[in-house]
């Protein structure tokens, strides 16, 4: 190895990775002579599920993956647009990659998804620092890209597709604790809510194929995996229609197939939209024991005017009334959201009624952002992003310590009960205690004992933190 790419290399471990990138703990697979690969994952979780789908697409070509980027024939980033933070941090991730381009010429390095699509100009022709560019419905013509980027050409497919769902893709699972795994059920978004610019990366809403979805369901389980989450952008919207146009099947329908797999194959799903959600979805999970007893419900903002600025087709009554249909439907039902401070025109009034609303539904947790402005999108357009930063940064600090206390008074509320839990990988740290998650998917750490990855155990819970339950386990479980 020479110096300069030992130097490269030191920094790197060195340095902690900021930012929205997604564990992937990669499993090593490389076949001797074959060119490798390596790829990271920013966002959210549909950008994991996609890389998966990558990985398989690269598998059948004839490459091996690689944890170990400096050994790479090839470098993908899987990126994500929906805030400014994400992108500045794929932007250093970048610059790190073409360090290592200046001592190994011949490795390709490539952007995929969302931030693909929206900033290709800019990457390709004018900052000229990758050499591939591909949106999320472009991953079938990878090894076409690779090929031409190969030869010297710059590789583009950012074209947004109609119908490409990958269901006839069976993804290569890069998390090697085989115990959890992601079902892409739909891609895309219809809903035009001004602040996102997902309608814009991932196209038009189309739904998966049920009966490739639940096959996959099937083939998890028979290797060992227990627990899957059905994603999309608005799981509540999921329909598969005939060729005639008619729906024969919603996504309560799908959601009884998926638990009826297997009684012992946990089901989780993400992400709800208020406007959507059911009681038929809520008195489904509430039917069966292995579907978990947790939703996550965006709400973005309390008020009813911002929400309106925000086209979310719901106010805030609406919303509540929602919550209050989990909470009657599925007792003790966990809950987390979305919580967006200082969208453009926010007032004070309009903070508080944020925060009022929070304290109404007690939210288990939840993802808290100030609003970013992304080019493209309908505010952009529409709207002066006209709250002063420090005003965002300070509202959100007020959403933060909120949601810290309210986390902590959930969390505590769990002490002294016993919680079923699914083993899923030893403890970052201590490496003599296991993790898991419980129904309401809240962090569970416990000593390890004799039990593996994979087994439900029932967790007596003894103390907690804001983030986590900790507690001892009782037994094995048999049975949900």
């Amino acid at each position: 190895m020479s110096d300069a790419l030992s130097n490269l290399l030191t920094k790197h471990h060195d340095e902690s990775r900021q930012g929205e990138a997604l564990e992937m703990d990669m499993p090593v697979v490389v076949a001797p002579g074959s060119k490798t690969f390596y790829i990271e994952s920013y966002g959210c979780q549909m950008n994991f599920s996609d890389s998966e789908i990558v990985a398989s697409i690269l598998f059948d070509s004839g490459y091996s993956l690689t944890d170990d980027f400096s050994q790479a024939d090839l470098i993908f980033l899987n990126t994500c647009s929906v805030r400014q933070k994400a992108e500045e941090t794929i932007r250093k991730r970048l610059t790190e990659f073409n360090k290592l381009k200046s001592i190994k010429p011949d490795v390709l390095v490539g952007l995929l998804g969302c931030m693909a699509e929206r900033l290709k100009k800019n990457l390709l022709e004018e900052e000229k620092i990758v050499d591939i560019v591909v949106g999320p419905d472009g991953y079938r013509t990878l090894p076409k890209l690779i090929s031409e980027a190969e030869s010297g050409q710059k590789a583009v497919n950012v074209i947004l597709s109609r119908e490409e769902t990958y269901a006839d893709i069976m993804p290569v699972r890069l998390d090697k604790s085989g115990v959890t795994a992601f079902i892409s059920i739909m891609r895309g978004c219809d809903n035009m809510c001004t602040f996102c610019v997902v309608p814009f990366t991932r196209g038009r809403e189309r739904s998966r194929d049920p009966h490739s979805i639940i096959q996959e369901a099937k083939d998890l389980y028979a290797k060992g995996y227990r627990e899957v989450t059905l994603l999309g952008q608005n799981v509540d919207s999921y329909k598969w229609k005939n060729e005639t146009g008619e729906i024969k099947m919603n996504f309560a329908q799908l959601l009884e197939e998926v638990a009826s797999v297997h009684p012992m194959l946990r089901v989780r799903f993400s992400t709800s939209h208020p406007k959507d959600i059911t009681d038929d979805v809520l008195y489904t999970m509430a039917k069966h024991n292995n579907i978990c007893k947790y939703i996550h419900l965006p709400v973005q903002s309390g008020s009813s005017t911002v929400l309106k600025r925000m086209n979310r087709t719901y106010d805030r009554e609406w919303y509540l009334n929602r919550v209050e249909a989990i909470k009657r439907i599925i007792p003790g039902c966990g809950i987390s959201s979305d919580i967006i401070s200082g969208f453009c025109g926010e007032t004070e009034e309009e903070h508080q009624d944020t925060l009022s609303l929070m304290k109404i539904v007690k939210y288990d947790m939840s993802y808290m952002f100030y609003y970013s402005e992304r080019s493209g999108t309908l505010a952009a357009r529409k709207f002066e992003d006209d709250v002063p930063l420090e005003v965002k940064k300070a509202r959100l600090q007020e959403i933060i310590y909120l949601q810290n206390d309210l986390s902590l008074e959930s969390n505590e509320a769990d002490v002294n009960k016993e919680h079923i839990v699914l083993i899923e990988k030893p403890s970052k740290r201590n490496k003599d205690e296991y993790c898991g998650r419980n129904d309401q998917n809240k962090m569970v750490v416990f000593p390890i004992k004799d039990y593996k990855a994979g087994d439900y155990v029932k967790v007596l819970v003894d103390k907690v933190t804001g983030a986590t339950l900790i507690g001892t386990i009782i037994e094995k479980v048999e049975e949900l």
